[in-house]
């Protein structure tokens, strides 16, 4: 049996797949970076050999000018090597932020749902900035090992002078790393948890946006908000205990480089003193002391970038390693097929059978709000078929059996709250940019007075979530996006809750007579749709409990006559 132990750890895979697909541009930045490190060490060590050589053989014009454009080439390496390192090192990180984005965006938007329990605003703080902290780690391998270079360099040049000041550095430089690697920990597991705070303070506002309407509508916009402001003084909390220990890390940290610089200053003037290093090697310890504290702040800083790294890893874990809730089948149904509903079982609905004929326009009148919500998702595949009794099918093929793809291509559910999103009504309407029904979409929504408005037409700009259009508007907006589909089957959700009543007779006829032919359901109390429809299926307390024309199931069923009359 395979333990939890013995699998490798998600957030790991993620940190080694980043590695791995940039080990050029981590190479090339490397050697950059590796450059300028020896260049900076290198001009104490310059310095001291120039002390030394003028000391030795006296006052030299040439000397002088020779020093001068080896100091000059020194100032020139570290310069051009930091400028290209970088930009290498920061395209490969901003390139790999990018892939892990549209990674987890593609996760979040493919047609099975992954079992995870995280909401969107989560998940959208997972793709932004766990992604651009994973990415990290690209820039944190080369100038940790840049940082190596200069520390090597500086204690191999200092133990050239005396053994005891290299092994000074190397002693202290482990020391150093030793207790900020245990600090680390500390500051991986609290970001990790500050990060889960941060996306469920974000998940918090998506859902008040998203509900902003109906809170205002009832009052519960205070209570509402209450609720953000708790979550958010927790995630508030939580970063300024992160802001602590990493204050503490930092301070730590700078305390011990110091400590280490001052002892090697400290011990290369006794050294001196005694007369066991020369005035020059003297000048060249002092200098390393001085410009070993960025290296080694840098070298002590990797740490805990590597902890934050590897939490943010292990948050997108969550969403690129969750298994689909469902398993769907491959085939793909027949073109024109029917629609047929067998004994399904799902939350309100107890054991609804129907079926309907390739081409029919049929109306499903749900006494209950809950139960037609709960078909509309059971159509739609929210509902994973393998979680309800009975089957939908489709040209005789069950669901389970299909692709979602393939039903989705098929079998278009337009819920009665469908989004819209920033950008133009051409875009909300057709976002692929290749429906040629979009006019005949936009005359049978009724949307056409929308689009006269305003004489950028159909171009005219739509702020997020349908900021600037009313109720009505959007509604109409998305039944046209669900018309421009042009699908096999349609299955359309209470479409005009928000519209008059004159425009809805309207668009009840402009529907049906625009669907002639092809399968379409509405399920909806509207008497003009119903009106419209070839037959009216009744969903009482779960069943299908009557069916007929919508005039004979007036004139006959008073429950009905009751329930859609207006």
């Amino acid at each position: 049996m395979t333990t939890d132990t013995q699998r490798p750890r998600p957030g790991a895979a993620i940190l080694r797949t980043a590695l791995r697909r940039n080990l050029g541009a981590m190479a090339w930045g490397t050697v950059l970076m590796g450059l300028y490190q020896a260049g900076e060490t290198a001009f104490p060590i310059a310095l001291g050999l120039i002390v030394e050589h003028t000391m030795r053989d006296g006052r030299s014009l040439g000397a002088l000018a020779l020093s001068i454009a080896a100091l000059a080439v020194i100032i020139t390496t570290v310069s051009l090597s930091w400028r290209f390192g970088m930009r290498i090192l920061q395209k490969a990180n901003t390139t790999e932020a990018h892939r892990w984005r549209v990674k987890v965006a593609a996760c979040g938007l493919q047609p099975v749902a992954r079992d995870v329990d995280l909401k969107s605003g989560e998940v959208l703080t997972i793709a932004t900035e766990d992604a651009d902290q994973t990415a990290d780690i690209i820039e944190v391998v080369p100038l940790l090992i840049s940082s190596l270079v200069a520390v090597l360099v500086a204690a191999i040049a200092l133990g050239l002078a005396d053994i005891r000041l290299g092994l000074l550095v190397i002693v202290g430089t482990v020391a150093i790393l030793s207790i900020l690697s245990v600090m680390s920990r500390r500051i991986g597991s609290s970001t990790q948890e500050q990060q889960a705070r941060v996306a469920r303070a974000g998940a918090k506002v998506a859902d008040l946006i998203t509900g902003l309407r109906p809170l205002h509508g009832f009052g519960g916009n205070h209570a509402a908000f209450g609720s953000y402001r708790k979550v958010s003084t927790e995630a508030r909390h939580q970063a300024v205990t992160v802001a602590k220990v990493n204050g503490v890390y930092a301070g730590t940290a700078l305390a011990l480089n110091a400590v280490l610089a001052g002892a090697v200053t400290l011990t290369a003037g006794w050294l001196a003193f005694d007369g066991r290093i020369t005035i020059g090697e003297l000048v060249m310890a002092v200098g390393l002391a001085q410009f070993i504290m960025e290296p080694l702040k840098l070298f002590s800083e990797m740490p805990k970038y590597v902890m934050i790294a590897r939490a943010s890893a292990e948050r997108m874990a969550l969403v690129l390693s969750a298994p689909p809730v469902t398993t769907p089948g491959s085939g793909r149904p027949a073109p024109g097929a029917d629609l047929e509903i067998d004994c399904v079982r799902h939350g309100s609905l107890n054991k609804v059978k129907f079926q309907v004929a390739a081409g029919e326009f049929v109306a499903i009148a749900a006494y209950q709000p809950r139960a037609a919500a709960d078909l509309a998702a059971v159509l739609a595949v929210n509902v994973p078929p393998d979680t309800y009794e009975g089957a939908v099918r489709i040209g005789g093929q069950e669901l389970a059996d299909l692709s979602v793809e393939a039903v989705r291509e098929h079998l278009l559910v337009n819920p009665y709250d469908g989004e819209i999103f920033a950008g133009t009504l051409r875009t909300n309407i057709d976002p692929s940019g290749t429906s040629r029904s979009v006019p005949e979409a936009v005359e049978a929504s009724m949307l056409t007075d929308v689009v006269a408005l305003h004489r950028e037409g159909l171009d005219y700009g739509v702020r997020d979530r349908g900021a600037n259009l009313s109720g009505g508007q959007r509604q109409r907006l998305s039944l046209a996006r669900a018309l421009a589909a042009d699908s096999d089957v349609l299955v359309l959700h209470d479409p005009t809750t928000a519209v008059d009543a004159v425009t809805e007779q309207l668009v009840a006829r402009n529907v049906a007579k625009l669907r002639r032919g092809r399968t379409t359901v509405v399920i909806t109390s509207s008497p003009a749709f119903l009106d419209a429809a070839d037959r009216v299926l009744v969903l009482d307390e779960g069943v299908v409990t009557a069916e007929d024309t919508h005039r004979n199931l007036l004139a006959n069923d008073e429950a009905y006559c009751l329930a859609v009359a207006r």
